[in-house]
């Protein structure tokens, strides 16, 4: 199945792409979306987005406009054509 991932601010910058195509397996969950992108961008994604294995907790991952605190968090099935987008936190001032 294919998933749209959005990126936003320093992960833009890491990856330096706006968005992407990323295939994965029938089923597969946020966590494993994120494994897989961890793999393609290596240690700097990895220190940006996790901390002792979670996501850290100022990013907000929205699949489909919901954000995944408000369904099953990293254990989120994901369907083909769905949109992801990781969000930095949001700044105010």
């Amino acid at each position: 199945m294919t998933v749209k991932v959005k990126f936003f601010t320093t992960l833009r910058e890491l990856t330096g792409k706006r968005e992407e195509q990323v295939e994965l397996p029938f089923n597969a969950t946020v966590g494993e979306l994120l494994d897989s992108l961890a793999k393609r961008y290596g240690p700097k994604f990895v220190e940006y987005v996790f901390e002792k294995g979670e996501v850290k907790p100022y990013l907000i991952i929205m699949v489909d406009g919901q954000s995944i605190s408000q369904l099953e968090g990293l254990k989120t099935r994901l369907k083909d054509g769905v949109t992801v987008a990781i969000l930095p936190p949001a700044g105010g001032g």
